[in-house]
């Protein structure tokens, strides 16, 4: 009977293991489903978790729920959780609460692009059979567990765009013998390459770019035979490239830029048959480099800028015609130009810049049809321009100053339709400047200073109406200076020194009111008077009419040009009293020196006497009765405007009176609240009738004053210019009120409301106690007030201005002048965006052409030849904005070297402000680090790649929430997955 039972029992058995994959496959076990229900609830954020609760999911599943069918959830057959995929669902939390023995047979976890924080735990080891973990582009801290050695399935690991710390331990290698990819770029990881990386046999990607590792690179990398993708860039690295990198002979990409390697590159480099992608810049290397790099015959980007390299180029690169793009600037090279590149039809960028480089220009190089970029400037290149280049019809620009280039400016230049850049200084070149270069309508910048140009300016330089820098200084240029050069009205850069020309300087240049950093006719043989229209250009910083023959007295109106900082107007033959201004008033008296008869006690020139000043009041008194009598023959025309004018203000007003009143509290409050003629009393009253005293800077259609009230209130004042040019500050003024009145954001100036006024027309606003961004960034104290979480908020609020203007209003606005001194900040620090006065309605039923408008250094570049103002113009210009804000500074040649290379060479801890401390806390280096990258996105040269301002702002957001308790934010927004080897 014992025996029976024994048999029975036995059966039973058997019956019972036959049937358990079948009941398993309806009854996953309940712990998988638990342990994933007790980590939700210690999540922040579980939107997307809604399908995990504890209802059974099954028919006839009465007891507990099956995982199988939540979502990011895979099972197999059996009914066991095999892989958790949550890439990008906005989680919130910790990984402390996940109960990673719970899993004993998952495969695949991914948890990439959340908001997760803390510390990896080291129970993440129980995950044996683990083959996938990607744990990227989060939050989390912490050395990396010496528990992740156990999991020994490893095939893939990815934990980059963190703030991890600690060394690269060498027990993590000793069991990864089966990982192809380990990804651990943008993180804070620090120690050396441990040396048992070639136990790593089956690796194929190698990602540790951008952290801190130090130390040299361990020979033996060159016995892991399978490596394709070798990136190290931006780190510490010292020492020299080992020669054993030679074996590694499926290697495709090898950077190792942007770090402090020295010694030269090993011949073994002509091994890398399969290489497409080389980086080398930016470190100590020197030497010559081996001519074995022409046998890489599949390489299509090749940079080794700025480091120390000397000899001869390799001369048979590109002889497969495969190069792209090929930068070996700021080294010594010598000899000439690759004859490898003659005939290399694939030729995108080009940049040879700041070598020793000899040979014939047009001998040694070739027509490329798909060229966008080029620049060999300061180098020892001799011949002639060839016409041919007129082929190259994708060129954006040309930069060949600093060679002994001779010859004359090919008239087949005039075909480069897109060209934006043109600088042919400090050459030979010879006779005079084509009109048909002139005519190029996307010239934002050409510079022929230097040569032996001779002839007039053509008039058809009038035509350059994007053009934002014109220099043809040192040349022997004669004749008069062409009116029309005042029709290139977005000039912020003119000189026109030490040429031959006669005659009197064109009023037209009055026009030029984006004049900002320099006017300069200096040695010329310029005669007349200055024109009074110069009182317009009250942009301008740098004036300089020096060794002329300029007469008569300065004019007085010439005061209003606030923004002047130096002023030469020496070797001239003018007379009478000095106008009444700061900027001549503390001028050197060098800056006046050999006139006839200055005066002015007080700056160091003799004093005036009665009878200099009576004369200079008496010609200022003629002009003043010409200026009136011409003026009449408009006067019908400005009337009408005016009335026109006039009604639209009384509509805005009239919508503005029902529903413009903000709820006061002791600080903000409403014009609307007053009665009208009270307020514009006590506004004049405050402002002594707009005395300059009271202004405290100078917008693009007027100027702006400080009015602190009887009640205390203060205000901003914007008090419309009477500048000649009234229909565009009509027009400036007008947009403004279009764009205020029916704006409401927190990171948007404030409008309070308007007068218009037969004796004054301005704009009410809110004041900002700490002025705008430019000023404090441009002051060593107050830049420093600015620390790095301080600096995030700021760019954070900008961006949720633009994506409100582009996104929420109807129809979408754009801002066009998106800049530092645009960006006004309050008591807390915090960002608003001011001066809409070129802000555009992007209307559908209009094409939405316009002129170029904005900052100099801070418009987007296509905005040039296409005319057309999209949303992605302000993209650019937030670009500019966030480098300004890290660096300090505006990047000035650092926005045309990411044009001009590609945003590898940029690395964060290179631009930041030096005035500030690097920053401690892991999340915000990391919030840094993905704000210069999104900064490069928004700098892209394809509008149509930059992202929206909406994606930035949720960025932004997103990123920032590592900062929640810093900065007290709730609103999220998720990150982009973003590529692995930005």
């Amino acid at each position: 009977m014992a025996d029976f039972d024994k048999y029975v029992s036995l059966v039973l058995l058997v019956f019972a293991w036959f049937l358990l994959p079948s009941c398993s496959a309806q009854e996953p076990p309940s712990s998988e489903a638990d342990a994933l229900l007790r980590w939700k609830a210690s999540l922040q954020s579980q939107t997307v978790l809604q399908s995990w609760t504890t209802t059974a999911t099954r028919p006839n599943a009465t007891t507990s729920p099956n995982p199988c069918n939540w979502t990011g959830i895979a099972c197999n057959k059996a009914g066991n959780v095999t892989e958790i995929n949550l890439f990008k669902a906005a989680l919130q939390g910790k990984l402390d609460n996940f109960d990673f023995s719970s899993f004993p047979n998952l495969l695949r976890l991914d948890l990439s692009d959340n908001q997760l924080s803390g510390t990896i735990p080291t129970h993440i080891g129980k995950l044996t059979r683990l083959t996938y973990l990607d744990l990227s582009v989060n939050q989390l801290s912490g050395v990396l567990p010496l528990s992740l050695a156990n999991l020994s399935n490893l095939s893939e690991l990815y934990l980059s765009n963190n703030a991890l710390t600690g060394e690269l331990h060498p027990h993590l290698f000793s069991n990864w013998t089966r990982l192809t990819n380990l990804d651990l770029q943008y993180n804070n990881l620090t120690g050396r390459i441990p040396r048992e990386i070639t136990l790593l046999t089956s690796l194929r990607e190698l990602v540790l770019m951008s952290n801190q590792i130090s130390g040299s690179i361990p020979s033996e990398i060159g016995d892991v035979k399978n490596l394709e993708k070798l990136l190290l860039r931006g780190n510490n690295l010292i020492g020299t490239i080992p020669p054993s990198l030679g074996n590694l002979t499926k290697l495709t990409h090898l950077f190792l830029d942007l770090n402090h390697l020295s010694g030269s590159i090993p011949p073994t480099i002509g091994i890398w048959r399969s290489l497409t992608d080389l980086r080398l810049c930016r470190n100590r290397l020197s030497g010559v480099v081996p001519q074995e790099i022409g046998n890489l015959s599949l390489l299509t980007v090749f940079h080794m800028n700025y480091d120390n390299f000397s000899g001869h180029l390799p001369q048979q690169l590109c002889k497969n015609g495969l190069l792209v793009n090929f930068t070996a600037a700021g080294n010594n090279f010598t000899g000439p130009i690759p004859e490898g590149l003659r005939n290399c039809p694939t030729l995108y960028r080009f940049r040879l810049e700041g070598n020793q480089l000899t040979g014939s220009i047009d001998r040694d190089l070739g027509a490329y049809p798909n060229l966008d970029y080029i620049d060999l400037s300061n180098n020892k290149l001799n011949g002639e321009l060839s016409p041919s280049w007129g082929r190259c019809r994708n060129l954006t620009a040309v930069k060949l100053a600093g060679n002994n280039i001779q010859g004359t400016i090919p008239v087949e230049f005039g075909q480069l339709t897109k060209l934006g850049v043109l600088d042919l200084s400090s050459n030979q070149l010879v006779g005079e400047i084509p009109k048909q270069v002139v005519r190029l309508s996307s010239l934002i910048r050409l510079s022929l200073k230097d040569n032996h140009l001779s002839g007039q300016i053509p008039f058809e330089t009038g035509e350059l109406s994007n053009l934002n820098f014109l220099d043809m200084s040192m040349n022997m240029l004669s004749g008069p200076i062409p009116e029309q050069i005042g029709d290139c009205s977005r000039l912020q850069h003119l000189s026109l020194s030490k040429n031959l020309f006669n005659g009197t300087i064109p009023y037209t240049i009055g026009n030029l009111v984006d004049l900002q950093e320099l006017l300069d006719l200096s040695e010329n043989s310029l005669t007349g008077e200055i024109p009074s229209q110069f009182k317009k250009l009250t942009k301008l910083m740098n004036l300089n009419l020096s060794h002329n023959m300029l007469t008569g007295v300065i004019p007085f109106s010439l005061s209003e040009m606030d923004s002047l900082t130096s002023i030469d107007l020496s070797y001239n033959d003018l007379e009478g009293p000095l106008p009444n201004s700061r900027a001549f008033q503390q001028s050197p008296p060098a800056a006046f020196a050999n006139n006839r008869g200055l005066c002015c006690e007080s700056c160091g020139l003799q004093a005036c006497n009665l009878s200099s000043t009576e004369e200079g009041d008496r010609r200022t008194n003629f002009k003043f009765v010409i200026v009136i009598v011409a003026s009449c023959s408009v006067a019908l025309f400005f009337l009408v405007l005016f009335i026109g004018f006039s009604g639209f203000c009384q509509k805005i007003s009239k919508s503005e009176k029902t529903g413009a009143s903000v709820a006061g509290n002791g600080h903000i409050f409403s014009v609307w609240n007053y009665d009208g003629r009270i307020m514009y009393e006590d506004i004049i009253r405050a402002t002594e009738g707009f005395d300059n005293k009271y202004c405290i800077g100078i917008g693009r259609s007027g100027k702006v004053y400080k009015a602190q009230l009887s009640n205390d209130h203060v205000l901003a004042i914007k008090k419309l210019s009477s500048e000649e040019s009234e229909l565009e500050n009509v027009k400036s003024f007008r947009n403004e009120m279009q764009v205020l009145t029916e704006t409401r954001h927190r990171n948007i100036v404030k409008l309070y409301g308007f007068c218009c006024h037969l004796d004054h027309t301005f704009l009410v606003y809110e004041y900002m106690e700490n002025g705008s961004l430019s000023n404090i960034l441009s002051s060593d104290n107050s830049a420093k007030k600015l620390d790095w979480i301080k600096r995030i908020k700021i760019v954070a609020g900008v961006a949720q201005a633009l994506s409100y203007m582009h996104h929420d209003c109807k129809p979408p606005i754009v801002h066009r002048d998106i800049s530092s001194k645009n960006v006004l900040l309050n008591t807390q620090l915090e960002a608003c965006v001011s001066d809409f006065g070129t802000a555009k309605f992007l209307k559908p039923d209009s094409s939405n052409w316009t002129t170029v408008a904005g900052t100099y250094g801070y418009i987007a570049p296509e905005l040039a030849y296409t005319m057309v103002v999209t949303e992605k113009c302000d993209v650019y210009s937030f670009g500019v904005l966030v480098l300004e804000v890290i660096m300090g500074k505006h990047p000035g040649e650092l926005i045309s070297s990411l044009s001009s290379s590609s945003d590898e060479d940029i690395v964060l801890k290179h631009v930041m402000d030096p005035r500030l401390s690097p920053p401690t806390i892991p999340q915000v280096s990391k919030a840094l680090a993905s704000i210069m990258m999104l900064a490069l996105a928004c700098l892209n040269a394809d509008p149509q790649s930059r992202p929206t301002m909406r994606h930035t702002a949720q960025e932004l957001l997103g990123h920032d929430l590592s900062f929640t308790k810093l900065f007290g934010s709730t609103d999220v927004g998720s990150p982009s997955h973003g590529s692995r080897y930005l």
